[in-house]
């Protein structure tokens, strides 16, 4: 069987790219013949066919990258072409960023008046809602995986895609590489390199995208939390990181908040902590939180996030709304450290069911059901 996979580029900090690569990697041992198409790829995917046309500008990006794929694809024999991106050309479109709409609609209800204007007057969301409507109301779609029920739910309500083209397919994570032997290996070395106390609770965010991830919130809720002896890890580079860092320093925080930037390796960061914190105002299902779970990390989180419905609520986290800055806080409080190990076992326990080989097989046996042996 020959699949096409597409997806615009590769970059190293990006969980959705993280994915692919272990998909693509889980399905060529099953024996299929992936090309990736796309812009720009780093790593070893195998076959890879460029869809580099000039542009300038997001909006012409996009445009361009989804007419270079379509004459690519229709010039090609594939069986099936599953795109990442919002691209009308695909048998299977996997909705891995989720539903813009609803990041937007969400997005909205943080900002003040004037800011909903200029999301609304943008270009580039114009565009992106124009292309998610044209590909879900796309005669070749076929299949629609969704990484969260939330998801799911939420395509179903904005686009009335029919139920049976909707498949949840959860991400798979490499359940070796992240696992509680990591704090082992790591947490005593990169704590002293970081001038952490042994005994200091660690609070970990891994995710680019501030405003997004919820990182000010963050930020906020960790200053008003009263375990004051505490450490909050920042892993993810982003534009805003000046504002970040100067929201820290205003709320007295310098000494307890570092900003470690991206990270090629995020093992030892996961070893280092003792909960995993993602405040995001919209995250279909981020990598970064099963990650965190499969190395013994509880997770707290937002009810804005695909991972809020693996959580066993006050077992193997919490889950708050993204804007409740005070009800953060308390997350904060409530994860002492012997929480905080209890807790982990559990997440860990939680991420078992999701390796990456059982998120390979079920995508094998959706093609299998779309193009019959």
């Amino acid at each position: 069987m020959r699949i096409a996979v597409v997806r615009q580029r590769y970059s190293a900090q990006g969980g959705a790219e993280r994915f692919i690569e272990r998909a693509l990697a889980a399905l060529a041992r099953q024996g299929l013949a992936v090309t990736v198409l796309a812009r720009e790829w780093t790593g070893d995917p195998g076959k890879v066919i460029r869809c580099d046309p000039f542009y300038s500008g997001r909006v012409w990006r996009d445009w361009s990258f989804a007419r270079a794929v379509c004459r690519e694809v229709a010039r090609q024999s594939f069986d099936l072409v599953q795109s990442h991106e919002r691209i009308a050309c695909c048998d299977i479109y996997r909705a891995g960023d989720g539903v813009h709409a609803q990041w937007l609609h969400n997005r909205r209800a943080a900002l003040g008046p004037l800011a909903r204007a200029g999301l609304t007057l943008n270009p580039y969301h114009r565009y992106v809602l124009s292309a998610e409507r044209s590909l879900f109301s796309s005669p070749r779609l076929r299949a629609v995986i969704c990484n969260s029920r939330m998801v799911k739910d939420e395509i179903r309500r904005h686009f009335g895609t029919p139920e049976t083209k909707l498949h949840v397919i959860y991400n798979g994570i490499d359940l070796e590489a992240f696992h509680p032997r990591l704090r082992e290996a790591h947490r005593a070395g990169l704590r002293r390199r970081l001038g952490i106390p042994e005994d200091a609770s660690v609070f970990l965010h891994v995710g680019a995208g501030f405003e997004r991830k919820g990182v000010f919130r963050l930020i906020e809720a960790f200053a008003r939390s009263a375990l004051k002896d505490a450490r909050l890890l920042i892993v993810g580079s982003d534009k805003t990181r000046p504002r970040a860092e100067r929201l820290v320093r205003s709320r007295g925080l310098a000494s307890r908040v570092h900003f470690a930037g991206t990270q090629a390796d995020v093992g030892p960061w996961y070893g280092a902590a003792d909960a995993f914190v993602l405040a995001t105002i919209y995250d279909p299902f981020p990598n970064a939180a099963l990650e965190a779970m499969a190395c013994g990390l509880p997770v707290i989180t937002t009810h804005q996030c695909g991972t809020a419905e693996i959580i066993e609520e006050g077992a193997s986290g919490f889950v708050v709304d993204a804007l409740t800055i005070d009800e953060l806080a308390r997350c904060f409080e409530r994860m002492d450290r012997a929480t905080a190990e209890e807790m982990g076992r559990r997440a860990r326990q939680r991420a078992m069911d999701f390796g990456v080989e059982k998120m390979a097989e079920q995508f094998l046996d959706l093609y299998r059901r779309l193009v019959p042996v």
